[in-house]
């Protein structure tokens, strides 16, 4: 396979090395004529382990050359790879300039082609690029998206000074694109990448790069802040983030890390507080730590504001613990919610099969006297009850008996803050997901 290469820094010259030692032959593309001398001797434009040596053992081979002439890059050229730099501009949003630069390259030296081209966007983008480049091509080309040629998102994950083994053994090879000629020829490409293959949106493979490194980033912050609330308490850190990492059920795992609605209960409120204040105390400034409960309480705001944009006053809740399971109801974020509506005059039905007044003791009774002093007039365990004499029905609890709620009520409008089964699908009234 012959490949393109636009860019070649960081992301472009690691790609030209792999590729090209698995057999491809691969032309990169720079304006830089210092990167475009320094490849056709057979040496790196980066410094990174392990591409020195296969650059020279790419180029001695006569797998590897660069020129600053797209149109030569792109002759006979089965896929092109975009890999130029995408810096923040002086308003912090990514620049972009040089994506669609590139995209015009692509598409004039398209116009002098019969062959089918795929072109892999690898630069870290922003949801919306790849139908712009599409759009520039076609402009530029006279050809047709689909047709004489696809634009395929496929974002890289690679970290500098390990980056030839991020390239063979990535977590995931994404690529976006609803087009199965480019899928397959996007996949052949990386034929000897040890990882799974996902085909996804174009726009969910935009996303998920930002969506990354936006967590990496906050994984740091979050040890460092733990970190200096330990050091001034005289803990030792490392020893704390240890047995931290080593719980692979919560911590380190996929739990709590699809969207939904606001966290409750009785301990994840309580001890977040208790840790904020603790750094409070010591004259610890913890600015992640502290915007937690903020965020938490604005997801609630959304919801509340959701609900009144509707229109709608009888209002059935399905699910008023904290989580399904449990007839816990203290800090429930939809207790807090239930205690909004009833103060703004809203006609309230709830239904929770494991919730029974009769049940409640201690300060899980004593928090809903608080909260919800007359639960007993507006709860039932008639599901039928709540859905008949409700207009708009939030899902507030993922529980089995609610999963297809849409079809055996079809017409109804629907808040889904849990993403019920087929939800969006089957849904013939209003469905609203929270967070989809």
């Amino acid at each position: 396979m012959k490949i393109s290469i636009f860019g070649l820094g960081y992301v472009g010259c690691v790609s030209m090395a792999c590729l090209a030692d698995d057999g491809n032959r691969v032309v990169g593309v720079d304006v830089s004529i210092s990167k475009v001398n320094l490849i056709n001797a057979g040496s790196p434009s980066i410094v990174e382990k392990d591409v020195d040596g296969l650059i020279k053992k790419g180029w001695e081979a006569g797998n590897i050359e660069a020129t600053d002439n797209y149109k030569t890059a792109l002759r006979d050229a089965d896929v092109s790879i975009i890999c130029v730099g995408t810096p923040n501009n002086k308003s912090g949003h990514l620049d972009l300039t040089r994506i669609h630069a590139v995209a015009q390259d692509i598409g004039e030296a398209l116009a002098e082609s019969d062959r089918f081209h795929v072109v892999l966007i690898r630069s870290t983008v922003v949801p919306g690029t790849n139908e712009k480049v599409g759009t520039t091509i076609e402009e530029r080309s006279g050809k047709k998206r689909r047709v004489d040629f696809e634009v395929v998102s496929n974002p890289e994950f690679l970290r500098e000074g390990t980056a030839v083994q991020d390239f063979y053994n990535p977590p995931v090879t994404v690529i976006g694109t609803s087009s199965n000629r480019a899928f397959e020829i996007a996949k052949s490409v990386y034929r000897k990448v040890d990882a799974p293959v996902r085909k996804t949106s174009i726009a969910v493979a935009e996303t998920i790069k930002l969506v990354n490194n936006s967590f990496h980033a906050l994984k740091v912050t979050f040890a460092n802040e733990v970190g200096s609330i330990c050091k001034q308490l005289g803990i030792d850190s490392h020893e704390v983030m240890d047995l931290f990492c080593q719980d692979r059920k919560l911590n380190l795992s996929a739990c709590y890390l699809k969207p939904g609605f606001a966290y409750g209960g009785s301990c994840l409120p309580k001890d977040l507080r208790a840790l904020r204040l603790i750094a409070h105390d010591n004259y610890v400034d913890t600015p992640v730590i502290n915007a937690i409960e903020p965020s938490n309480k604005y997801q609630k705001q959304r919801l509340v504001d959701m609900i009144t944009e509707t229109g709608i006053k009888k209002i059935g809740i399905l699910g008023f613990s904290f989580k399904p399971g449990t007839d816990d109801l203290r800090e429930s974020p939809i207790v807090e919610i239930a205690e909004i509506l009833l103060g703004k005059g809203y006609d309230l039905k709830v239904h929770d099969k494991n919730v029974h007044l009769s049940n409640l003791i201690g300060r899980n009774k004593q928090y809903v006297n608080e909260k919800i002093p007359h639960l007993e007039k507006i709860i039932t365990d008639d599901l039928d009850e709540v859905i008949n004499n409700c207009d708009l029905i939030i899902v507030a609890n993922k529980e089995e008996q609610y999963a297809d709620l849409p079809s055996r009520y079809p017409g109804k409008d629907i808040i889904d803050l849990v993403r019920i089964e087929g939800g969006f699908e089957t849904s013939r009234g209003r469905y609203q997901g929270f967070c989809w």
